[in-house]
């Protein structure tokens, strides 16, 4: 008997609802929610990303300040930018789109945003606050996950997690995240020995690495009734994937996420709720 599929569609939309509230709240009490996007250079992907953030900004009630620059841009020109948004009393949130080109550095550029304004959760304050339980501001795709688990009533505490990936973007914030919630969190990545066996004792595998062609998580690689929480996108063929074949592994486990439409729409939906955070924070 197949398991129950985790719809990311459905759960962002939930969230986007709840977002659209508090934006109305806020313009009712005078400020008005506004997200300033950077981009540097004309990466088509990128470029798509940004566009839909915006496009997900307009339907909730959140205003965009577009920011395109091109690919020539100096460090120093850059971490100007990101000075003026800094002392802008209409931006509430900062997002600087990834990757950067060679000459701009990554820490560097997302270090320099105001932790309060930090909407992507990667300074190294609200890195530092998530390890504390403190951080307002968390990083998205992690927080969307913890989202899909409450919104099916999914437990945490005691069970076995094993999380395939060790990134800034997701690794590592879930890490605290997940122990939050008195789970019990095993890290893995290229170079883990035995990966089969260590997902094998899993309740709960999240996988992340992003190259069908390297690694693909196959249902004999879960036990009878585990959850599969799938964060990896990627080209195969012309379409889009994740780690797994999700009509497959859907067969052995209880839960599992499919790609597309499963973690990525939460990424938004978490920065748009992020946002609202960040502009509700001067509210008292």
């Amino acid at each position: 008997m197949a398991g129950t599929k985790i719809d990311g569609l459905v759960v962002s939309a939930s969230v986007r609802e709840q977002v659209k509230k508090d934006a109305k709240d806020l313009k009712s009490n005078g400020i008005e929610p506004c997200l300033a996007t950077v981009l540097v250079g004309d990466n088509p992907a990128s470029a798509t990303y940004v566009k839909n953030k915006q496009k997900a900004c307009a339907e909730v009630g959140i205003r965009t300040k577009d920011h395109k620059l091109p690919s020539t841009i100096t460090q120093a020109e850059l971490n100007s930018l990101v000075d003026t948004l800094n002392k802008d009393p209409e931006v509430h949130g900062i997002l600087v789109q990834l990757p950067l080109p060679p000459q701009c550095n990554e820490f560097e550029t997302t270090s320099r945003i105001l932790p309060a304004k930090d909407v992507d959760g990667l300074t190294p304050q609200n890195v530092g606050l998530l390890t504390m339980k403190k951080a307002a501001l968390k990083a998205c795709t992690p927080s969307g996950i913890m989202e899909l688990f409450r919104y099916y009533s999914i437990p945490l505490e005691g069970k076995n997690i094993v999380i395939i990936n060790r990134s800034n973007l997701v690794g590592k914030p879930l890490i605290h995240l997940l122990l939050e919630k008195n789970a019990t969190v095993t890290i893995a990545h290229s170079k883990t020995k035995n990966l089969a066996d260590v997902c094998k004792n899993a309740d709960i595998v999240i996988t992340g690495v992003g190259d069908r062609t390297k690694f693909t998580l196959t249902p004999e690689m879960i036990k009878d009734g585990a959850i599969v929480i799938d964060v990896a996108t990627s080209r195969l063929d012309g379409k889009l994937v994740g780690d797994c074949d999700f009509e497959k592994i859907i067969q052995k486990a209880s839960f599992a996420s499919p790609v597309p439409g499963g973690v990525g729409p939460m990424t938004i939906a978490m920065l748009l709720k992020n946002t609202i955070t960040a502009a509700g924070h001067g509210r008292n």
